[in-house]
């Protein structure tokens, strides 16, 4: 694994986000609870971008375009296309449901890391 260092810790604040290019691919950096976590920027639905998603309580990111939630930690899907009701079940058969690609972060002096 190939650790790139990003960011500094400073510029993602306590539940804060930023959107990063780390080897051309576009991640999303999230602090949530006090925790780094690392995704790929575009939900696995549609290619759509997740910088706007929701994040729940339980640790989930929820596509703000048809509300896929993805674990935060693992990226497994908690569901899939319930938006808009009724079509959005039709557009999820017509695409297999897939996990969120994440990636392993660390902080370490003051600098956010993310392995690739």
């Amino acid at each position: 694994m190939n650790w790139i260092q990003v960011l500094s810790q400073d510029e993602l604040p306590p539940n804060g986000r930023k959107a990063v290019k780390v080897e051309q691919r576009k991640i999303l950096l999230i602090n949530h609870n006090n925790q780094v976590f690392a995704v790929e920027n575009s939900c696995p639905h549609m290619k759509l971008p997740m910088q706007k998603g929701k994040i729940t309580d339980d640790g989930a990111i929820v596509c703000p375009f048809h509300r896929s939630a993805f674990d935060l930690s693992t990226g497994n899907p908690k569901e899939w296309t319930p938006f808009p009701p009724g079509i959005g079940k039709l557009m999820g058969m017509i695409s297999p449901e897939k996990g969120l690609s994440v990636f392993p972060t660390r902080v370490e002096e003051g600098n956010i890391w993310v392995g690739l």
